[in-house]
């Protein structure tokens, strides 16, 4: 039967939301205020670092073995992350399996292997216990059918992890990870499909029900790249802030809304929503949209390898970049914490260097030619 389009003004509001349900995004790692997620009410109370897919996603054909030691978006990597105590969001990726249940993974198709012949399957076309039957299984000992992936170009590898976790729902999660770690709930669209809008309502209402029946006090924050699921998102609740995900123009799309940081400030404005995450590259080459951002009272966080740099992540605090997505958890917390530093007076902030201390404001202020000297003193930021 043919689906019917239907227009994000005639969506009814889904915003029925239990008393248990958090109306803050803040844990008990920020304070004990309440935040209004209204656009003009919507702050983040410090620089947040936030694990990617967990304690970091995995690339197999890397020689740092970092990046391969436990498995992505588990819950193993969930609570690897939560254990750093300076991570105050970990980010991961949620699909809708044909039978309504929200998972937690990040490639649009699982490969696999039988018989010496290799297949993929789209997430969204399995049931759950079909999802779940790859890779480890929850029975201790017991694997289920093989896991593959396939890198940038193409080539088929083994997933193969120093410490391996079975695949998991974004209820496991909600149950089983440490409840002060803020989530934030990827919402995940294949950008070569076409969905019509009743498919996009029912993913995002099944992803709601799991996260007002089991998110409690816990903190979260939606995303996704996908226009249109943003503005639903919106719609649909008033709970919890949706940010807008962009390459911030490094790529080039046929949906004109997904092609610049003007383009993502234009749709924030348009459907309500509370901030944007940007590819790092996209606000180092464009430096000046923050103050279009900041003036549109929306907040800004970036994701990209660069944000593995402790040069890049401070230099994106000076500019006003209020968190990063990162991948090296452990080593990026801990460089923030050094290089970030509230003053005991609380008016400022310090940066340490060796054995001086550097004060600095805690909300600096620069031009567009501060901000391009600042960008010279780390080349290789540029250089991309």
């Amino acid at each position: 039967m043919a689906l019917k389009a239907v227009h994000v003004s005639d969506v009814p509001n889904l915003d029925h939301v239990p008393e248990n349900a958090s109306l803050a995004l803040y844990s008990t790692r920020f304070s004990n205020a309440g935040v209004d997620v209204g656009r003009g009410g919507f702050k983040i109370p410090k620089f947040v670092v936030i694990g990617h897919r967990g304690s970091g996603m995995n690339v197999l054909h890397t020689s740092d073995r970092r990046m391969k030691a436990i498995k992505e978006n588990s819950i193993l990597s969930f609570n690897t992350a939560a254990a750093t105590s300076a991570v105050d969001f970990i980010e991961f990726d949620v699909q809708v399996t044909k039978d309504g249940c929200p998972v937690i993974f990040h490639d649009d198709f699982i490969i696999s292997e039988d018989n010496g012949t290799v297949y993929e399957k789209r997430v969204t076309e399995l049931s759950l216990s079909e999802f779940l039957c790859y890779g480890p299984q929850r029975e201790l000992g017991k694997m289920g059918k093989s896991l593959l992936r396939k890198n940038k170009d193409g080539k088929i590898l083994s997933w193969n992890v120093e410490s391996d976790d079975s695949l998991c729902t974004l209820e496991e999660a909600f149950n089983n990870v440490n409840p002060s770690l803020g989530f934030n709930i990827e919402l995940k669209f294949d950008d070569y499909i076409v969905y019509q809008q009743e498919d996009l309502i029912h993913v995002i209402q099944a992803v709601l029900k799991v996260v007002f029946d089991h998110a409690k006090d816990r903190p979260i924050i939606f995303s996704t790249f996908h226009p249109d699921v943003a503005l639903l998102a919106r719609k649909l609740q008033s709970t919890y802030p949706v940010f807008f995900l962009t390459k911030g123009g490094t790529e080039i799309y046929y949906d004109v809304r997904r092609n610049s940081l003007e383009e993502a400030v234009k749709l924030c404005l348009e459907g309500g929503l509370q901030g944007i995450v940007s590819e790092v590259k996209g606000v180092f080459r464009n430096p000046g949209a923050l103050t279009n951002i900041k003036e549109a009272k929306l907040s800004l966080l970036t994701y990209g390898k660069l944000n593995n740099v402790p040069e890049a992540v401070y230099l994106q605090h000076l500019m006003g970049v209020e968190g990063v997505i990162v991948d090296l958890v452990q080593e990026i917390t801990e460089a923030v914490s050094v290089m970030i530093k509230p003053s005991s007076e609380g008016e400022g902030e310090v940066l340490l260097e060796g054995e001086d201390q550097i004060q600095v404001k805690a909300k600096p202020q620069f031009s567009q030619r501060e901000l391009s000297f600042l960008l010279k003193l780390i080349p290789e930021l540029i250089q991309i």
